[in-house]
């Protein structure tokens, strides 16, 4: 029956509690006892409020103790404020300027400007879209849905109270007491505003913690002054005591059991430490250093990555770790060498992919940060490293950080201030190297300080929150700059398109199929028939780097399809992409390169090139390739909520199973030279591929065999998975191959090896030649300078397509 007066069963209510029920079915007993307390104590509070409860009653002992140690002293706060005007004037006006916009009521957050939150200020705003949460319990506000509460995000980042810490700098640094007198006015009419347990302030016990933390800060960088009166400190501890009462019931251990706990854990031990008053301090202290080691163990993969799959979110762990670390320091606490370790191996891993410029931004971009929110752009992850350099007296990491920061003068101290400088910045190495827990692969080259990071990592823990669908997508730098960029995340609000499109493959450097995401977007927090994507080759060379990896992202399609992506770098000079789509039936592929905003597009003869004034790359593509090719202008976001516009190169094509496209990238200076010619060589197989560029500085041949069996293409015969030769004017010849046990060229045995070797390189320059292999012994029978590219045929110098290919 076909009647629209009918009503579907399936209403949004049945689905919302079929979701509930398959969640239940999930969890065991421990998680089903610990969401059941919560769900009572919320309304329990929620009651209780209603009659005027005092929730901090008693919380505070009468018995006087002695407060615990923070980064700073009040003694030591005017040494600190020197080191500040002297090492970094800009900072410290910097301070100032948001000081005085923050006394008119406009706000900085996240990539937001100039936020106009009235007088007074409504703290339930969310000042960019116009909505306005509701005030009532939290348990009862849909604080992630939009139409209800805004983008909370931006409610909450005003709630943090990072904005009263910069207050409490700016009376510090100039005196002017109407800073002090904002901040009071605003930290009353925000208590107002905000009575335990009513609005979304009190939604995430994440976003209490961020709070409790900044309140920490305002109380130590006044202590000492004439602008905090007697009885503040009554006032303040009676509001931590009701922070770490919210905390300690609502954890996320659960909900959000990564940042969100660690940040809980971090504010519980920051409150028993700092407020020995309070009667449960104690209690706090031991619970938030629990909580602290053990997410080290936890979240942090065994190569030092975070297990958020997010770069963004792995600096924002840091700083937690960080913070935590030296304040327990600080007060005398017992140091374990295993967390020394853990921040040793993240501090590492962003030393990593740092080295070459702004690391990529892989994932979600939160736009938090537990110092300073301003600091909140792909040029400022590098940050913890200069804590890191001084803590650990490591002169690599100083080297990638560059300079010293305002936090680790705060954190550390004045004095840590001049063992920064007396530190020697060593240059970290330029080995090429496999975060290979996390799937993230670094092809360096020390010559050019060009670094491409590759993304063969799972799509990210649980239902990915925070991953995007990304499969083997990377990033180039060369030289401090950004060529290749991840475009970031934007926003989380809602199913709306922009949350969709930078969190989707189009977004990223990969070939998407049929128009589709690698995975299904099931809410903006989660994802269904997550990725699995596999490092299948890693080798790393003299001369050259190689990667292959696949992913089975399009496994789900009714005719499943498989990408495999080829990487090839021969070090300072270009960078081959291979990408293969496998399977069967007719396709819909596209492959898309971003490029960094600040580069111009410049069509040349063959290929494109993207410039600046000092950097660029280019995009040379196979002759005849049958692709549509455009250069098209997509957003991309250096900060949470803000976009603007940048370079997207796309080729696509209709094709029938198995097709490929290969792409040769050669990063330059501000002039790019023609790369002339990439030509594919034909073959009447689908086992054996091979290509050919031809330009000013040589000539490159690219051989792909389907490897543990002999085949032919034109002179060459080989049983190696992927073999390349290369001839330079200057007489340098090149023979690498990997995955087999020998090269022939034209009949004549060149190169052997006595078993598979995964790599094997010959190179000859200025009458010498070298020769690296993973095994021995290696023979070589044929010297490259006596192939003649120009004079001998076989080697297609008058006819490029030869004899046909085969494998046996």
């Amino acid at each position: 029956m076909n009647d629209s007066r009918v009503q579907s069963k399936d209403t949004v209510p049945n689905r919302r509690w079929r979701k509930v029920a398959a969640r239940l079915v999930e969890m065991d007993r421990r998680e089903m006892l610990e969401r059941g307390r919560h769900e009572l104590s919320k309304r329990t509070d929620a009651f209780l409020s209603g009659f005027g409860f005092d929730f901090a009653r008693g919380a505070v002992s009468a018995d006087a103790a002695k407060q615990g140690r923070f980064f700073f002293s009040a003694e030591s706060v005017a040494s600190i404020l020197s080191v500040l005007r002297k090492r970094l004037p800009q900072q410290v006006e910097q301070i100032q300027k948001q000081a005085e916009k923050i006394c008119n009521h406009r706000f900085d957050l996240l990539g937001f400007e100039n936020l106009d939150y009235g007088d007074p200020i409504d703290w339930h705003l969310d000042a960019v879209h116009g909505k306005r949460a509701p005030r009532k319990p939290f348990h009862k506000i849909r604080f992630l849905d939009f139409q209800e509460a805004g983008d909370s995000k931006i409610t909450w980042e005003l709630s943090r109270h990072h904005h009263l810490v910069t207050l409490a700098k700016a009376y510090r640094l100039t005196g002017d007491s109407q800073y002090v007198e904002e901040l009071g006015k605003q930290w009353s009419q925000w208590h107002e505003q905000n009575p335990y347990p009513i609005g979304i302030n009190w939604a995430s016990s994440l976003e209490v913690a961020f709070r409790s933390l900044c309140w920490m800060w305002v109380f130590h960088l006044l202590e000492g002054s004439p602008a905090l009166s007697p009885d503040f400190r009554g006032e303040w501890l009676r509001a931590q005591a009701l922070s770490g009462r919210h905390i300690e019931r609502y954890l996320s251990t659960y909900f959000s059991p990564n940042t969100h706990l660690l940040g809980e854990g971090v504010a519980l031990f920051f409150i028993g430490t700092l407020c020995p008053e309070l009667k449960s301090a104690a209690a706090w202290k031991q619970q938030g250093w629990r909580i602290v080691l053990e997410e080290s163990e936890r979240q942090v993969e065994s190569d030092g990555l975070h297990f958020e799959q997010s770069i963004y979110y792995h600096v924002y762990a840091l700083d937690f770790f960080l913070h935590a670390r030296i304040l327990a320091a600080r007060n005398g606490m017992a140091i374990p060498e295993q967390f020394d370790r853990t921040l040793t191996r993240m501090l590492e891993a962003l030393c990593w992919l740092g080295r070459a410029g702004v690391p990529p931004r892989f994932g979600d971009d939160d736009g938090g940060r537990v110092f300073d929110p301003l600091r909140n752009r792909g040029e400022h992850l590098p940050d913890p490293l200069a804590t890191g350099a001084v803590l650990f007296q490591r002169g690599d990491f100083k080297f990638v950080a560059g300079d010293l920061r305002e936090e680790t003068i705060w954190l550390l101290g004045s004095d840590e201030a001049v063992r920064f400088d007396e530190l020697p910045a060593v240059e970290p190495s330029w080995e090429s190297v496999a975060l290979a827990s996390s799937g993230l692969y670094l092809l360096a080259d020390s010559k050019t300080r060009q670094q491409v990071v590759i993304d063969a990592g799972r799509q990210g823990r649980a239902t990915a929150g925070h991953g995007h669908a990304d499969a083997l997508s990377l990033c180039l730098n060369r030289e401090g700059q950004n060529l290749i960029i991840d475009p970031g995340t934007f926003e989380y609000v809602g199913d709306g398109p922009d949350r969709t499109h930078f969190r989707g493959t189009s977004a990223h450097n990969t070939m998407r199929v049929d128009g589709l995401d690698q995975a299904n977007p099931q809410n903006p927090f989660a994802w269904t028939n997550l990725t699995e994507t596999r490092a299948e080759r890693w080798i790393k060379g003299e001369t050259f780097d190689y990667f292959v990896g696949s992913h089975n992202g399009y496994r789900r399609l009714s005719s499943p399809v498989v990408h495999r992506r080829f990487v090839f770098s021969l070090k300072s000079r270009l960078l081959l992409v291979r990408d293969v789509a496998e399977g069967g039936g007719e396709h819909r592929l596209e492959i898309f390169w971003h490029l960094a905003p600040e580069l111009q597009h410049k069509m040349q003869r063959k290929s494109h090139s993207f410039v600046s004034a000092n950097s660029g790359i280019t995009l040379l593509t196979a002759e005849g390739h049958g692709w549509t090719e455009e250069v098209v202008q997509q957003f991309w976001s250096p900060a949470y909520g803000c976009k603007e516009r940048a370079p997207v190169a796309r080729f696509s094509t209709k094709a029938k199973l198995p097709a490929e496209f290969v792409t040769l990238l050669f990063a330059h200076g501000g002039s790019a030279a023609d790369p002339g010619e990439l030509t594919q060589i034909e073959e009447n197989t689908a086992a054996v591929h091979g290509y050919r560029q031809r330009g000013g500085d040589g000539e490159h041949y690219f051989l792909f065999g389907p490897g543990e069996q002999r085949w032919s293409l034109g002179p060459w015969t080989s049983d190696a998975e992927f073999v390349y030769f290369g001839a330079n004017p200057d007489g340098r010849r090149e023979l690498i191959f990997c995955g087999g046990s020998y090269v022939e060229i034209g009949g004549r045995p060149t190169v052997s090896c006595e078993e598979v070797a995964s790599r094997c390189e010959i190179v000859e320059s200025n009458g010498g030649a070298a020769i690296f292999a993973d095994i021995k012994p290696v023979s070589q029978h044929l010297r490259l300078e006596d192939i003649s590219l120009e004079s001998d045929p076989v080697l297609w110098a008058n006819d490029l397509h030869g004899p046909k290919g085969s494998a046996e």
